[in-house]
């Protein structure tokens, strides 16, 4: 019987798996740094009071945090069974993110928020889907 540290592909297959949401997964991980280094960027976005936009830095804190853990499984996993319970936690948060953030936007921001945090749930859900449908596995995207 051949050991998986035999086999110089075993490594590598899980890897180049699920590329779509891999793609996302990093592209969610980059943003994850920004927001640790830039919190102020939420608040900006939120509300044009300068009193009330540093209240919004705890949130970028737990945004960055969140999507650092959640996006380096969806990177480095290697079964493509966590790259998608990783963008389906992400999905999650997406939502979520629109549900809490989107009604305390100041009027004007608010169709942004709501859009970026949706739009990326959108992008996050075709990733997903195009990869499910690529590898054949059974059971949709759950």
């Amino acid at each position: 019987m051949l050991d998986r540290r035999d086999d110089p592909g075993a490594d590598t297959v899980g890897i180049m798996s699920m590329p779509l949401s891999r793609a996302m997964s990093a592209a969610t991980l980059a943003y994850s740094v920004f927001a640790l280094v830039k919190p102020r960027h939420i608040g900006d976005n939120m509300t044009s009071d300068p009193v009330q936009q540093p209240h919004y830095d705890v949130v970028a804190y737990v945004f960055g945090g969140r999507d650092l853990a959640i996006s380096s499984i969806g990177v480095f996993a290697r079964s493509p069974q966590a790259v998608r319970a990783a963008m389906l936690a992400r999905i999650a948060c997406d939502v979520a993110d629109a549900a809490v953030l989107g009604p305390r936007a100041d009027a004007d921001s608010r169709a942004k928020i709501m859009g970026a945090a949706l739009g990326w749930g959108v992008l996050n859900v075709a990733a997903l889907a195009i990869d499910t449908r690529r590898e054949g596995t059974r059971g949709a995207l759950v």
